[in-house]
């Protein structure tokens, strides 16, 4: 196994302990289970946000945690522009078809489509823009806040 395999394999773990730390917290607090039906989820547009959609489901994103969100990626070539996050983020594809791409230049046709299933994880501080083509696409992305993005276009 390569150094590479070896950080993802990590960090997945490392993501899977802070879910299961971070609903454990919850469980002690209720002996109910904490539900969240597609119907309780409260969209939101992102300011800026190049056709994205966001529903938090778990933490503040803004503020210092552990966090969940649902981000909805709208149909019509809707992408980020090259940018990085200072904390590691952990994404699963749950819907549609999620188009990523990696490095300073922003070149929407060098894209790598990841299908519904998919899981990808974006290092802090590695620059990266994604986004959807012609379907929306719905991630659920985990980390710990605050959720920053930093510009790092290339002109």
């Amino acid at each position: 196994m390569n150094g590479k395999n070896s950080r993802a394999i990590a960090s997945c773990l490392a993501a899977a302990a802070v879910v299961a730390m971070a609903m454990s917290g919850i469980a002690k607090d209720s002996p109910d289970f904490v539900r969240i039906t597609p119907s309780q989820l409260v969209w939101r547009d992102v300011p800026d946000g190049h056709g994205v959609q966001q529903a938090t489901v778990f933490g503040d994103p803004d503020k210092p945690g552990f966090y969940m969100v649902y981000t909805k990626w709208t149909k019509g070539n809707h992408f980020s522009r090259p940018h990085f996050h200072p904390n590691d983020r952990y994404i699963a594809v749950l819907q549609g078809t999620w188009w990523v791409g990696t490095g300073p230049k922003f070149d929407p046709a060098n894209t790598t489509p990841l299908p519904a299933g998919s899981f990808v994880t974006h290092f802090g501080k590695q620059v990266h823009w994604d986004g959807a083509k012609d379907e929306d696409a719905v991630l659920l992305i985990m980390g710990e806040g605050p959720a920053t993005a930093t510009g790092a276009e290339e002109k």
